[in-house]
Protein backbone atom coordinates (compact mmCIF):
# COMPACT_ATOMS: atom_id res chain seq x y z
CA UNK A 1 0.00 0.00 0.00
CA UNK A 2 0.95 3.69 -0.78
CA UNK A 3 2.13 6.12 1.82
CA UNK A 4 -0.58 8.03 0.30
CA UNK A 5 -3.06 5.71 0.99
CA UNK A 6 -1.54 4.79 4.60
CA UNK A 7 -1.90 8.73 5.11
CA UNK A 8 -5.82 8.78 3.88
CA UNK A 9 -6.48 5.89 5.77
CA UNK A 10 -5.20 6.94 9.43
CA UNK A 11 -7.23 10.39 8.82
CA UNK A 12 -9.82 8.60 7.47
CA UNK A 13 -10.08 6.13 10.85
CA UNK A 14 -9.28 9.07 13.19
CA UNK A 15 -12.78 11.08 11.32
CA UNK A 16 -14.70 8.00 11.39
CA UNK A 17 -13.57 7.94 15.50
CA UNK A 18 -14.55 11.90 15.95
CA UNK A 19 -17.75 11.61 13.77
CA UNK A 20 -18.87 8.97 16.01
CA UNK A 21 -18.56 10.63 19.32
CA UNK A 22 -20.53 13.65 17.45
CA UNK A 23 -23.66 11.64 16.64
CA UNK A 24 -23.32 9.14 18.93
CA UNK A 25 -27.28 9.74 20.00
CA UNK A 26 -28.15 9.10 16.24
CA UNK A 27 -26.27 5.55 15.86
CA UNK A 28 -27.37 4.78 19.24
CA UNK A 29 -31.56 5.57 18.11
CA UNK A 30 -30.97 3.82 14.57
CA UNK A 31 -29.57 0.77 16.52
CA UNK A 32 -32.58 0.91 18.90
CA UNK A 33 -34.29 1.14 15.91
CA UNK A 34 -32.86 -1.79 13.90
CA UNK A 35 -33.26 -4.35 17.06
CA UNK A 36 -36.96 -3.23 17.98
CA UNK A 37 -38.38 -3.28 14.40
CA UNK A 38 -38.89 -6.40 12.00
CA UNK A 39 -39.11 -3.69 9.10
CA UNK A 40 -35.42 -2.62 9.48
CA UNK A 41 -33.70 -5.77 11.05
CA UNK A 42 -32.31 -5.89 7.42
CA UNK A 43 -30.16 -2.54 8.89
CA UNK A 44 -27.51 -5.10 10.28
CA UNK A 45 -26.58 -6.53 7.50
CA UNK A 46 -26.00 -3.45 5.38
CA UNK A 47 -22.24 -2.39 6.85
CA UNK A 48 -21.28 -6.40 5.58
CA UNK A 49 -22.84 -5.63 2.09
CA UNK A 50 -21.22 -2.19 1.46
CA UNK A 51 -17.89 -4.13 2.47
CA UNK A 52 -18.85 -6.84 -0.12
CA UNK A 53 -19.22 -3.75 -2.85
CA UNK A 54 -15.95 -1.97 -1.50
CA UNK A 55 -14.16 -5.48 -1.92
CA UNK A 56 -15.81 -5.98 -5.30
CA UNK A 57 -14.01 -2.75 -6.50
CA UNK A 58 -10.55 -3.48 -5.03
CA UNK A 59 -8.87 -2.75 -8.03
CA UNK A 60 -9.50 0.72 -7.51
CA UNK A 61 -6.73 0.47 -4.48
CA UNK A 62 -4.17 -0.18 -6.94
CA UNK A 63 -5.20 2.29 -9.84
CA UNK A 64 -6.03 5.22 -7.89
CA UNK A 65 -4.50 7.54 -5.22
CA UNK A 66 -5.98 9.50 -2.85
CA UNK A 67 -5.91 13.04 -2.83
CA UNK A 68 -7.68 15.35 0.20
CA UNK A 69 -9.91 17.81 -1.17
CA UNK A 70 -10.48 19.78 2.43
CA UNK A 71 -12.97 22.19 0.72
CA UNK A 72 -15.62 19.19 0.87
CA UNK A 73 -16.12 20.74 4.43
CA UNK A 74 -17.73 23.56 2.43
CA UNK A 75 -20.17 20.81 0.97
CA UNK A 76 -20.94 19.90 4.76
CA UNK A 77 -22.59 23.02 5.69
CA UNK A 78 -25.99 22.68 4.37
CA UNK A 79 -25.79 19.34 6.03
CA UNK A 80 -24.74 20.46 9.28
CA UNK A 81 -28.09 23.35 8.84
CA UNK A 82 -29.86 20.54 8.35
CA UNK A 83 -29.21 18.51 11.35
CA UNK A 84 -30.08 21.27 13.25
CA UNK A 85 -33.07 21.94 11.76
CA UNK A 86 -33.91 18.17 12.38
CA UNK A 87 -33.04 18.56 15.72
CA UNK A 88 -35.23 21.27 16.24
CA UNK A 89 -38.32 19.99 14.74
CA UNK A 90 -37.91 16.40 16.65
CA UNK A 91 -37.39 14.19 13.75
CA UNK A 92 -34.37 11.41 14.40
CA UNK A 93 -34.19 10.54 10.53
CA UNK A 94 -33.59 13.94 9.66
CA UNK A 95 -31.11 13.70 12.07
CA UNK A 96 -29.70 10.69 10.76
CA UNK A 97 -30.23 11.11 6.80
CA UNK A 98 -27.99 15.08 7.42
CA UNK A 99 -24.90 12.73 9.73
CA UNK A 100 -25.17 10.37 7.00
CA UNK A 101 -24.84 13.09 4.39
CA UNK A 102 -21.85 14.84 6.43
CA UNK A 103 -19.83 11.04 6.48
CA UNK A 104 -20.43 11.53 2.80
CA UNK A 105 -18.48 15.29 2.72
CA UNK A 106 -15.99 13.52 5.25
CA UNK A 107 -14.95 10.99 2.66
CA UNK A 108 -14.99 12.56 -0.52
CA UNK A 109 -12.88 14.97 2.05
CA UNK A 110 -9.94 12.38 3.06
CA UNK A 111 -10.00 10.74 -0.25
CA UNK A 112 -10.34 12.89 -2.78
CA UNK A 113 -12.69 12.96 -6.03
CA UNK A 114 -11.36 9.76 -8.12
CA UNK A 115 -11.54 7.82 -5.39
CA UNK A 116 -15.01 8.67 -4.13
CA UNK A 117 -16.32 8.50 -7.26
CA UNK A 118 -14.51 4.78 -7.80
CA UNK A 119 -16.22 3.95 -4.74
CA UNK A 120 -19.64 5.41 -4.51
CA UNK A 121 -21.71 2.18 -4.49
CA UNK A 122 -20.28 1.05 -0.95
CA UNK A 123 -20.60 4.28 -0.13
CA UNK A 124 -23.96 5.58 -0.75
CA UNK A 125 -25.47 2.07 -0.06
CA UNK A 126 -24.83 3.05 3.55
CA UNK A 127 -27.64 4.89 3.29
CA UNK A 128 -29.35 2.02 4.11
CA UNK A 129 -28.40 2.41 7.38
CA UNK A 130 -30.12 5.14 8.32
CA UNK A 131 -34.02 3.35 9.20
CA UNK A 132 -36.27 5.98 7.39
CA UNK A 133 -39.50 5.18 5.94
CA UNK A 134 -42.04 5.01 9.03
CA UNK A 135 -43.92 8.29 7.52
CA UNK A 136 -45.25 5.82 4.57
CA UNK A 137 -47.14 3.58 7.24
CA UNK A 138 -50.20 5.23 7.50
CA UNK A 139 -50.28 5.89 3.26
CA UNK A 140 -49.60 2.52 3.07
CA UNK A 141 -52.46 1.04 5.37
CA UNK A 142 -54.78 3.12 3.17
CA UNK A 143 -53.45 1.82 -0.18
CA UNK A 144 -53.66 -1.85 1.07
CA UNK A 145 -56.98 -1.70 2.55
CA UNK A 146 -58.46 0.13 -1.17
CA UNK A 147 -57.03 -1.92 -2.55
CA UNK A 148 -58.47 -4.74 -0.92
CA UNK A 149 -61.72 -3.33 -1.23
CA UNK A 150 -61.45 -3.25 -4.64
CA UNK A 151 -60.74 -6.45 -5.25
CA UNK A 152 -63.41 -8.02 -2.83
CA UNK A 153 -66.02 -5.90 -5.22
CA UNK A 154 -64.38 -7.54 -8.22
CA UNK A 155 -64.99 -10.90 -6.31
CA UNK A 156 -68.65 -10.06 -5.93
CA UNK A 157 -67.94 -10.07 -1.90
CA UNK A 158 -70.34 -7.97 -0.02
CA UNK A 159 -67.98 -5.93 2.16
CA UNK A 160 -67.91 -2.46 4.11
CA UNK A 161 -64.96 -0.23 4.40
CA UNK A 162 -64.30 2.22 6.98
CA UNK A 163 -60.68 3.48 7.46
CA UNK A 164 -57.86 0.76 7.09
CA UNK A 165 -60.76 -1.79 8.56
CA UNK A 166 -62.57 -3.83 6.06
CA UNK A 167 -65.78 -5.68 7.54
CA UNK A 168 -67.55 -9.22 5.38
CA UNK A 169 -69.81 -11.75 6.32
CA UNK A 170 -67.15 -13.45 8.12
CA UNK A 171 -65.86 -10.98 10.39
CA UNK A 172 -63.84 -7.97 10.54
CA UNK A 173 -60.04 -7.57 8.96
CA UNK A 174 -57.78 -4.43 10.14
CA UNK A 175 -54.72 -3.66 8.17
CA UNK A 176 -52.57 -2.90 10.81
CA UNK A 177 -49.59 -1.05 11.28
CA UNK A 178 -47.59 -3.85 10.95
CA UNK A 179 -49.72 -5.31 8.26
CA UNK A 180 -48.88 -2.02 6.08
CA UNK A 181 -46.06 -3.59 4.52
CA UNK A 182 -43.32 -1.09 5.15
CA UNK A 183 -41.15 -3.70 6.17
CA UNK A 184 -41.42 -5.60 3.08
CA UNK A 185 -41.17 -2.49 0.59
CA UNK A 186 -37.83 -1.40 3.11
CA UNK A 187 -35.66 -4.66 2.46
CA UNK A 188 -37.08 -4.73 -1.12
CA UNK A 189 -35.39 -1.68 -1.86
CA UNK A 190 -32.60 -2.25 -0.02
CA UNK A 191 -32.40 -6.02 -1.89
CA UNK A 192 -32.95 -4.08 -5.45
CA UNK A 193 -29.92 -1.35 -5.02
CA UNK A 194 -27.59 -4.68 -4.28
CA UNK A 195 -28.79 -6.49 -6.51
CA UNK A 196 -28.78 -3.86 -9.10
CA UNK A 197 -25.19 -2.74 -8.45
CA UNK A 198 -23.95 -6.72 -8.37
CA UNK A 199 -25.62 -7.66 -11.46
CA UNK A 200 -26.20 -4.40 -14.14
CA UNK A 201 -23.74 -1.77 -14.64
CA UNK A 202 -25.84 0.41 -17.38
CA UNK A 203 -27.42 2.99 -14.97
CA UNK A 204 -30.79 2.85 -17.13
CA UNK A 205 -31.29 -0.79 -15.98
CA UNK A 206 -30.30 -0.36 -12.75
CA UNK A 207 -32.99 2.34 -12.29
CA UNK A 208 -35.75 0.20 -13.73
CA UNK A 209 -34.63 -3.02 -11.79
CA UNK A 210 -35.00 -1.03 -8.62
CA UNK A 211 -38.29 0.87 -10.00
CA UNK A 212 -40.20 -2.24 -10.07
CA UNK A 213 -38.99 -3.23 -6.61
CA UNK A 214 -40.45 -0.27 -5.20
CA UNK A 215 -43.68 -0.56 -6.69
CA UNK A 216 -43.75 -4.74 -6.92
CA UNK A 217 -44.33 -5.09 -3.54
CA UNK A 218 -46.60 -2.30 -2.77
CA UNK A 219 -49.08 -4.05 -5.31
CA UNK A 220 -47.88 -7.55 -3.90
CA UNK A 221 -48.85 -6.23 -0.44
CA UNK A 222 -52.46 -5.90 -1.60
CA UNK A 223 -53.27 -9.02 -3.21
CA UNK A 224 -51.56 -10.83 0.38
CA UNK A 225 -54.18 -8.73 2.20
CA UNK A 226 -57.09 -8.90 -0.47
CA UNK A 227 -55.76 -13.51 -0.02
CA UNK A 228 -56.36 -13.67 3.66
CA UNK A 229 -59.79 -11.71 3.38
CA UNK A 230 -60.98 -14.07 0.72
CA UNK A 231 -59.74 -16.91 2.84
CA UNK A 232 -61.61 -16.16 5.36
CA UNK A 233 -64.44 -15.81 3.40
CA UNK A 234 -64.17 -19.01 2.20
CA UNK A 235 -63.88 -20.73 5.66
CA UNK A 236 -66.62 -18.38 7.09
CA UNK A 237 -63.98 -17.14 10.03
CA UNK A 238 -62.14 -13.86 10.38
CA UNK A 239 -59.99 -15.27 13.07
CA UNK A 240 -58.83 -18.14 11.15
CA UNK A 241 -57.51 -16.88 7.98
CA UNK A 242 -55.56 -14.46 10.05
CA UNK A 243 -53.99 -16.74 12.09
CA UNK A 244 -50.96 -16.91 10.15
CA UNK A 245 -51.27 -14.02 8.12
CA UNK A 246 -47.55 -12.83 9.37
CA UNK A 247 -46.51 -16.93 7.99
CA UNK A 248 -48.51 -16.12 4.79
CA UNK A 249 -46.20 -12.87 4.04
CA UNK A 250 -43.13 -13.70 4.54
CA UNK A 251 -44.22 -16.97 2.04
CA UNK A 252 -45.70 -14.58 -0.31
CA UNK A 253 -43.29 -12.26 -0.60
CA UNK A 254 -39.81 -14.34 -0.66
CA UNK A 255 -41.71 -15.57 -4.16
CA UNK A 256 -42.57 -12.20 -5.38
CA UNK A 257 -38.64 -11.69 -4.86
CA UNK A 258 -37.76 -14.64 -6.17
CA UNK A 259 -39.74 -13.81 -9.60
CA UNK A 260 -37.89 -10.31 -9.59
CA UNK A 261 -34.84 -12.40 -9.39
CA UNK A 262 -35.58 -14.28 -12.41
CA UNK A 263 -36.94 -11.76 -14.10
CA UNK A 264 -33.59 -9.40 -13.55
CA UNK A 265 -31.24 -12.99 -14.76
CA UNK A 266 -31.68 -12.51 -18.70
CA UNK A 267 -30.80 -8.93 -18.51
CA UNK A 268 -27.15 -9.28 -16.13
CA UNK A 269 -24.26 -7.51 -17.23
CA UNK A 270 -21.91 -8.65 -14.29
CA UNK A 271 -19.56 -10.40 -16.48
CA UNK A 272 -17.03 -7.40 -16.28
CA UNK A 273 -16.27 -6.07 -12.65
CA UNK A 274 -17.09 -2.27 -12.25
CA UNK A 275 -14.42 -0.35 -14.58
CA UNK A 276 -11.32 1.76 -12.83
CA UNK A 277 -12.25 5.62 -13.74
CA UNK A 278 -8.21 6.50 -15.28
CA UNK A 279 -6.83 10.31 -14.61
CA UNK A 280 -6.10 10.12 -11.31
CA UNK A 281 -4.95 13.20 -9.40
CA UNK A 282 -1.50 13.39 -8.35
CA UNK A 283 -1.31 12.32 -4.22
CA UNK A 284 -2.00 14.63 -2.01
CA UNK A 285 0.77 16.42 0.40
CA UNK A 286 1.45 14.89 3.58
CA UNK A 287 -1.32 16.60 6.09
CA UNK A 288 -3.48 16.97 4.00
CA UNK A 289 -6.05 14.18 4.44
CA UNK A 290 -5.79 14.72 8.06
CA UNK A 291 -6.70 18.77 7.54
CA UNK A 292 -9.78 17.47 5.06
CA UNK A 293 -11.00 15.19 8.19
CA UNK A 294 -10.70 17.92 10.80
CA UNK A 295 -12.22 20.52 8.88
CA UNK A 296 -15.64 18.22 8.07
CA UNK A 297 -15.63 17.11 11.34
CA UNK A 298 -15.45 21.28 12.83
CA UNK A 299 -18.39 21.78 10.26
CA UNK A 300 -20.55 18.86 11.77
CA UNK A 301 -20.09 20.69 15.43
CA UNK A 302 -21.72 23.64 14.75
CA UNK A 303 -24.94 22.11 14.48
CA UNK A 304 -25.23 20.23 17.91
CA UNK A 305 -23.08 22.96 19.60
CA UNK A 306 -25.87 25.48 18.93
CA UNK A 307 -28.36 23.22 19.74
CA UNK A 308 -26.50 22.40 23.32
CA UNK A 309 -26.52 25.91 23.93
CA UNK A 310 -30.09 26.71 23.71
CA UNK A 311 -30.98 23.71 25.49
CA UNK A 312 -29.02 24.76 27.97
CA UNK A 313 -30.88 28.33 28.17
CA UNK A 314 -33.73 26.73 27.65
CA UNK A 315 -33.41 24.94 31.15
CA UNK A 316 -32.39 28.22 33.21
CA UNK A 317 -36.39 28.87 32.87
CA UNK A 318 -38.47 26.81 35.76
CA UNK A 319 -41.94 25.99 34.88
CA UNK A 320 -44.31 25.10 37.86
CA UNK A 321 -47.39 22.47 36.53
CA UNK A 322 -50.65 23.34 38.57
CA UNK A 323 -50.34 21.54 42.35
CA UNK A 324 -54.11 21.73 42.30
CA UNK A 325 -56.78 20.61 39.65
CA UNK A 326 -60.60 21.23 39.96
CA UNK A 327 -62.46 18.16 40.16
CA UNK A 328 -59.30 15.93 40.75
CA UNK A 329 -57.31 14.62 43.43
CA UNK A 330 -53.23 15.38 43.72
CA UNK A 331 -51.46 12.05 44.11
CA UNK A 332 -48.19 11.71 44.43
CA UNK A 333 -45.81 11.70 41.30
CA UNK A 334 -42.89 8.91 40.62
CA UNK A 335 -39.89 10.11 40.74
CA UNK A 336 -37.09 10.04 38.78
CA UNK A 337 -37.24 9.27 34.39
CA UNK A 338 -37.99 13.08 33.31
CA UNK A 339 -35.52 14.61 31.15
CA UNK A 340 -33.76 18.00 32.45
CA UNK A 341 -36.02 20.47 33.34
CA UNK A 342 -39.50 18.85 33.21
CA UNK A 343 -41.65 19.11 36.07
CA UNK A 344 -44.40 16.36 36.72
CA UNK A 345 -47.88 16.33 38.05
CA UNK A 346 -50.57 14.00 38.85
CA UNK A 347 -54.24 13.59 39.72
CA UNK A 348 -56.77 11.23 40.05
CA UNK A 349 -60.78 11.43 39.50
CA UNK A 350 -63.18 9.68 41.46
CA UNK A 351 -63.22 6.59 39.25
CA UNK A 352 -59.95 6.26 39.26
CA UNK A 353 -58.79 7.67 36.01
CA UNK A 354 -54.96 9.14 36.10
CA UNK A 355 -54.62 12.38 34.37
CA UNK A 356 -50.41 13.40 34.17
CA UNK A 357 -48.77 16.57 33.21
CA UNK A 358 -45.53 17.24 32.61
CA UNK A 359 -43.85 20.89 31.95
CA UNK A 360 -41.24 21.64 29.96
CA UNK A 361 -39.36 25.39 29.70
CA UNK A 362 -39.99 27.21 26.68
CA UNK A 363 -37.91 26.54 23.55
CA UNK A 364 -37.24 23.11 25.24
CA UNK A 365 -36.37 21.05 21.54
CA UNK A 366 -39.12 18.47 20.75
CA UNK A 367 -37.50 14.97 21.22
CA UNK A 368 -37.57 14.90 24.99
CA UNK A 369 -41.45 16.01 24.90
CA UNK A 370 -42.55 13.82 22.24
CA UNK A 371 -40.81 10.63 23.81
CA UNK A 372 -41.77 11.67 27.19
CA UNK A 373 -45.36 11.76 25.74
CA UNK A 374 -44.93 8.13 23.94
CA UNK A 375 -43.55 6.59 26.98
CA UNK A 376 -46.19 8.19 29.14
CA UNK A 377 -49.22 7.59 26.56
CA UNK A 378 -48.37 3.51 26.02
CA UNK A 379 -46.80 4.49 22.90
CA UNK A 380 -44.01 1.98 23.55
CA UNK A 381 -46.31 -1.09 24.25
CA UNK A 382 -44.94 -3.94 21.88
CA UNK A 383 -48.78 -4.38 20.85
CA UNK A 384 -50.75 -1.23 20.76
CA UNK A 385 -53.88 0.10 18.78
CA UNK A 386 -53.13 3.90 18.00
CA UNK A 387 -56.18 5.79 16.96
CA UNK A 388 -57.79 9.21 18.02
CA UNK A 389 -60.26 10.04 20.49
CA UNK A 390 -62.32 13.59 21.33
CA UNK A 391 -64.00 14.73 24.76
CA UNK A 392 -67.78 13.68 24.81
CA UNK A 393 -70.11 16.50 23.28
CA UNK A 394 -66.50 18.75 22.61
CA UNK A 395 -65.47 20.17 19.46
CA UNK A 396 -62.34 20.51 20.56
CA UNK A 397 -59.29 18.82 18.54
CA UNK A 398 -58.33 15.20 18.82
CA UNK A 399 -56.45 13.12 21.63
CA UNK A 400 -54.34 10.52 20.47
CA UNK A 401 -55.70 6.81 22.24
CA UNK A 402 -53.73 4.00 22.65
CA UNK A 403 -55.08 1.15 24.03
CA UNK A 404 -53.24 -2.37 24.74
CA UNK A 405 -53.93 -5.06 22.82
CA UNK A 406 -55.69 -7.31 25.23
CA UNK A 407 -58.07 -3.90 26.16
CA UNK A 408 -56.70 -3.69 29.42
CA UNK A 409 -54.78 -0.54 28.76
CA UNK A 410 -55.41 2.19 27.21
CA UNK A 411 -54.36 6.35 27.59
CA UNK A 412 -55.32 9.57 26.08
CA UNK A 413 -52.19 11.91 25.12
CA UNK A 414 -51.91 14.99 24.12
CA UNK A 415 -49.44 17.96 23.31
CA UNK A 416 -49.91 21.59 24.67
CA UNK A 417 -47.59 23.85 22.64
CA UNK A 418 -47.33 27.69 21.91
CA UNK A 419 -50.68 27.66 24.42
CA UNK A 420 -52.41 25.00 21.52
CA UNK A 421 -53.95 21.54 21.97
CA UNK A 422 -51.76 19.65 19.76
CA UNK A 423 -51.35 15.86 18.36
CA UNK A 424 -48.07 16.52 17.56
CA UNK A 425 -47.92 16.87 13.58
CA UNK A 426 -45.62 18.43 11.64
CA UNK A 427 -47.45 21.72 11.94
CA UNK A 428 -46.70 21.59 15.68
CA UNK A 429 -43.41 20.64 15.24
CA UNK A 430 -43.00 24.45 13.14
CA UNK A 431 -44.85 25.89 15.87
CA UNK A 432 -41.59 24.64 18.41
CA UNK A 433 -39.33 25.68 16.29
CA UNK A 434 -40.72 29.47 15.88
CA UNK A 435 -41.08 29.00 19.96
CA UNK A 436 -37.07 28.75 19.57
CA UNK A 437 -36.95 33.00 19.06
CA UNK A 438 -39.96 33.97 21.36
CA UNK A 439 -40.99 31.49 23.28
CA UNK A 440 -43.30 32.47 26.19
CA UNK A 441 -45.78 29.08 27.64
CA UNK A 442 -44.44 26.24 29.01
CA UNK A 443 -44.70 23.07 26.70
CA UNK A 444 -47.03 20.73 28.49
CA UNK A 445 -47.67 16.88 28.26
CA UNK A 446 -50.81 16.15 29.12
CA UNK A 447 -52.05 12.24 29.47
CA UNK A 448 -55.01 10.59 30.90
CA UNK A 449 -54.65 6.97 31.65
CA UNK A 450 -57.95 4.79 32.35
CA UNK A 451 -57.43 2.36 35.82
CA UNK A 452 -55.84 -0.76 35.67
CA UNK A 453 -57.68 -3.65 35.71
CA UNK A 454 -61.07 -4.66 34.76
CA UNK A 455 -61.75 -3.33 30.69
CA UNK A 456 -62.20 0.25 30.54
CA UNK A 457 -64.52 1.44 27.41
CA UNK A 458 -63.64 4.35 25.20
CA UNK A 459 -67.07 6.18 25.97
CA UNK A 460 -65.94 6.78 29.61
CA UNK A 461 -62.48 7.79 28.44
CA UNK A 462 -64.27 10.18 26.27
CA UNK A 463 -66.73 11.33 29.05
CA UNK A 464 -63.43 11.91 31.00
CA UNK A 465 -61.48 14.27 28.64
CA UNK A 466 -64.45 16.49 28.41
CA UNK A 467 -63.70 17.49 32.26
CA UNK A 468 -63.16 21.34 32.49
CA UNK A 469 -60.18 21.14 33.50
CA UNK A 470 -58.78 19.27 30.75
CA UNK A 471 -60.55 21.90 27.61
CA UNK A 472 -58.25 23.57 25.65
CA UNK A 473 -58.85 27.01 27.37
CA UNK A 474 -57.81 25.38 30.51
CA UNK A 475 -54.96 23.88 29.47
CA UNK A 476 -53.53 27.10 27.46
CA UNK A 477 -54.39 29.14 30.76
CA UNK A 478 -51.91 26.16 32.70
CA UNK A 479 -49.15 26.57 29.99
CA UNK A 480 -49.05 30.44 30.46
CA UNK A 481 -49.25 30.17 34.05
CA UNK A 482 -46.42 27.33 34.50
CA UNK A 483 -43.88 29.83 32.45
CA UNK A 484 -44.94 32.71 34.02
CA UNK A 485 -45.07 32.62 38.09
Amino acid sequence: MSASWRRAGLALALGIVGFGIVFAHEAEAAYGVWWASTAYNHCFLILPIALYLLWERRAGFAALEPAAEPRAALLAVPFALAWFVAQRLGIMEGRQLAAMGILQCLLLGVLGRSVYWHFRAPFWYLVFLVPFGSFLVAPLQRFTAEFAAAGLSLLGIAHYLHGTTIEIAAGAFRIARACAGLRFLIAAIAFAVLYALVIFRSTGRRLAFIAVCLVVPVIANGFRALGIIWLGYAEGSAKAAATDHVLYGYIFFSIVLFVIILLGLPFREDHALPAVVPGAPAPAARGTSLVAALAVLAVSLAGPAVAFALDRQARQTVVVPPARLAGWRAVPTPSGGLPAGAIRRDFVDPDGFRATIVAFPPGTAPEPIFDLRRRLGLFNLREVHLGLIRATGSGAPNWQLAVSKNGHRMAASDLVIDGRLTLGSLVTRLYMLDDLFAARDAQLVVVVTAPRGGLPTVAALRHVLASPALTPPALGKIARAAANR
